[in-house]
């Protein structure tokens, strides 16, 4: 009987140890596909060929479908939450259209069902810091909770102050009164405390939540937007003061981003839909500067961006999630934070309500 145990046993860990090695496959083949679209996004000379090379974007969907196909009857074991993480991080972004022209995402089930493996069997799990940075970019109002129970439960100091960093991150979606902010405080202080040295894809915790503190006193709703002054794909200077008086959208974004197709056109829509009103729509890319010159030498982003290869303007934002996007009012005031789509739409449409046409511009845009 105990060989036979045995034998099952083992039987078990080669199972294990094969799915695990069909997820990273799948991990690894997605990286690669990215980095051989980058070349091609790099060596197209001519605009049809950038064209050409910008519609042969990687889909992550079929990966995450496999992704889903090696974990999903396996969530209950400790090999699955990296790759899940994985999945966390590369699905929220991706979305279907409906019959009547709204989107939702399409991995939201599975997602979910990461998220209640974790409730259920991985609270007190030692590989939980991966997921716990997955949630803490997580559009699902649910992971907050998630990342909540891990602090309050998980025996590990190192891991609660991750999990502290992660819900800090999430509460700043809710707005910005005083017992949010009090709390997000606490958190964040906790994860310095415990977590300072952990690395999170090169980055320490504690800067992270140095950030988020950045964040809380210059870039919540109702603070003065920091000036951002930089250059052009062509070498042109650009700032937001230049801008003054006007609706300013301004969207840090770059092409591997998770649907940065669906990103390039609801922002070239927004740009359609407020042409000749008092708008400015300004993307900080951090692409390489012959992406960003390609991407815009063919219409494909029409938009004026921020060339910021380096991430120093990003950086000066202190950008954690991409695509992210402000809205600013004529004196930069900050009114919305958060994923480009339609709650950015409709502030940007509020303030242009409010906003006085120029003493040298017409108030009728048929007149311009």
């Amino acid at each position: 009987m105990s060989r036979l145990i045995a034998l099952f046993f083992l039987l078990g860990l080669s199972h294990a140890g094969a799915v695990l090695a069909d997820a990273q496959r799948v991990e690894k083949s997605y990286q690669l596909a990215m980095d051989k679209w980058a070349l091609e996004m790099r060596i197209a000379a001519s605009p049809e060929d950038r064209t050409k090379a910008w519609a042969s974007r990687p889909d992550a969907r079929p990966f995450a479908k496999d992704m889903w196909a090696a974990i999903g009857q396996s969530l209950d074991e400790e090999w699955a939450l990296e790759p899940a993480a994985w999945f966390l991080r590369t699905t929220p972004g991706l979305l279907a259209t409906n019959a009547t022209g709204g989107t939702s995402p399409i991995f939201s089930k599975e997602n979910e069902a990461i998220r209640k493996a974790v409730e259920s069997h991985h609270l007190n799990s030692p590989k939980l810091i991966p997921v716990c940075y997955a949630l803490a970019s997580s559009p699902d109002p649910h992971s907050l909770a998630v990342l909540e129970k891990i602090l309050a439960t998980h025996p590990d100091p190192k891991t609660q102050g991750v999990a502290a960093l992660g819900a800090a991150m999430q509460l700043k979606t809710l707005g910005d009164e005083a017992d949010i902010m009090r709390k997000r405080l606490n958190y964040l202080r906790k994860a310095i405390i415990q977590s300072s040295d952990v690395e999170l894809d090169g980055t320490t915790v504690a800067k992270l939540a140095e950030d988020e503190l950045y964040i809380i006193r210059f870039l919540t709703k109702g603070r003065v937007a920091p000036d951002l002054v930089g250059v052009d794909s062509a070498n042109r200077p650009l700032s937001l003061e230049a801008n003054k008086g006007k609706v300013i959208v301004l969207l840090f974004w770059h092409s591997n981003v998770p649907d940065a197709k669906r990103v390039v056109e609801i922002t070239t829509a927004l740009e359609t839909k407020f042409k000749g009103r008092p708008l400015a729509i300004m993307g900080v890319n951090n692409d390489a500067l012959e992406k960003l010159r390609a991407l815009q030498a063919d219409g494909t982003v029409p938009w004026t961006n921020f060339s910021d290869p380096e991430n120093k303007l990003a950086k000066e934002y202190r950008i954690g999630t991409w695509p992210l996007v402000y809205v600013l009012d004529g004196e930069r005031k900050i009114h919305y934070a958060g994923a480009p789509g339609s709650f950015a739409e409709l502030t940007a449409e509020a303030l242009l309500g409010e906003t006085k046409p120029a003493a040298n511009e017409s108030s009728d845009p048929e007149k311009k």
